[in-house]
């Protein structure tokens, strides 16, 4: 197979590659679902080895499949990174059930956990916090909680960040008290501004946990609107919209070139600014956007299975 797609050529064809964006793109990660995983072949063929990729739990996914997709990761080299919703997880014991199968059969060390797209709880948790609280994951290397740049509406109901800010001040305290790293993992956003408001906001307030910000890959304008709408983007989606309505761009697939380039010069000219990773939602599918990272810099000059 070339290697041509994957070579980390400062130019290329189509542009050159800005290197600040290169440098920001370093250590992404990038998230899949047992579905979508099915799909794909070989993944050493479009990641490079070592990326993080975290297998997203959504509810009806039954766990052997969960933990069959992280163990098929796990083998091919990636550090996996399994989803905790709190609100399907039903006890404890299913909780230390989910744990003990992850760790025996993927050597699962991080995760992330959040509450979990569910309306009503299917039993005694509703929050990550009561998930860390249980303290089954004492032996875990890295945990990551949810961020929202633009808010959330099912938190802060009136449009506030009272509640989401009570929480973010347990998380980092309770970072104080782990010996696991900590991150906020957030919700994808489309316009630089508002990312970069809420993360000093967060610095000014004292919660000092790094941020893998959010970013939706290469995708069809509609599929991303139709995303965008149903997990509660805010203002942001403003610049979707702006896209759709000009001729010239409606039929063009959006890139995430633009968010990405204004946070990396931010990132470039603020060393201290508390985004350190990328997170990428492969929303127009895992093969774009991996491709896509790698042609923009991304952390690896071939994929995994050529090294």
């Amino acid at each position: 197979m070339s290697l041509l797609p994957f070579l980390k050529s400062k130019e290329t064809a189509a542009h050159v590659v800005d290197p600040r964006v290169e440098a920001f793109l370093q250590d992404y990660s990038i998230e899949v679902m047992p579905r979508t995983a099915e799909k794909i072949e070989d993944f050493r063929d479009l990641l490079p080895a070592g990326t993080r990729v975290y297998v997203a739990h959504i509810e009806g996914t039954p766990i052997d499949d969960m933990v069959a997709t992280a163990a098929r990761l796990a083998k091919d080299g990636y550090k996996v990174m399994p989803h905790f919703p709190a609100r399907i997880i039903k006890d404890k014991a299913m909780l230390s059930d989910w744990i003990a199968r992850y760790q025996g059969e993927a050597n699962v060390d991080q995760a992330l956990l959040l509450a979990g797209g569910v309306a009503q709880p299917h039993g005694d948790f509703h929050s990550s916090m009561q998930l860390l609280e249980t303290g089954a994951f004492g032996d875990f290397k890295r945990l990551h909680v949810a961020g929202h740049p633009e808010g959330n509406k099912d938190i802060d109901p009136d449009g506030t960040d009272a509640h989401v800010m009570e929480a973010l001040r347990w998380k980092q305290a309770f970072s104080d008290t782990t010996d696991a790293q900590m991150a906020l993992a957030t919700q994808f956003a489309f316009d630089a501004d508002p990312i970069i408001a809420w993360a000093n906001a967060l610095r000014d307030a004292g919660i000092r946990l790094p941020i893998h910000i959010g970013i939706a890959g290469p995708a069809k304008l509609q599929t991303l609107i139709k995303f965008a709408i149903a997990c509660g983007v805010g203002p942001s989606l403003k610049v979707l919209q702006k896209r759709a309505m000009d001729v010239t761009k409606l039929l063009l697939p959006y890139e995430p070139t633009d968010v990405l380039t204004a946070l990396a010069i931010h990132k470039a000219n603020n060393p201290d600014f508390n985004v350190t990773n990328v997170h990428f939602f492969p929303l127009g599918g895992i093969k774009t956007n991996a491709n896509w990272a790698i042609a923009n810099g991304g952390n690896a000059a071939i994929p995994a299975s050529q090294t």
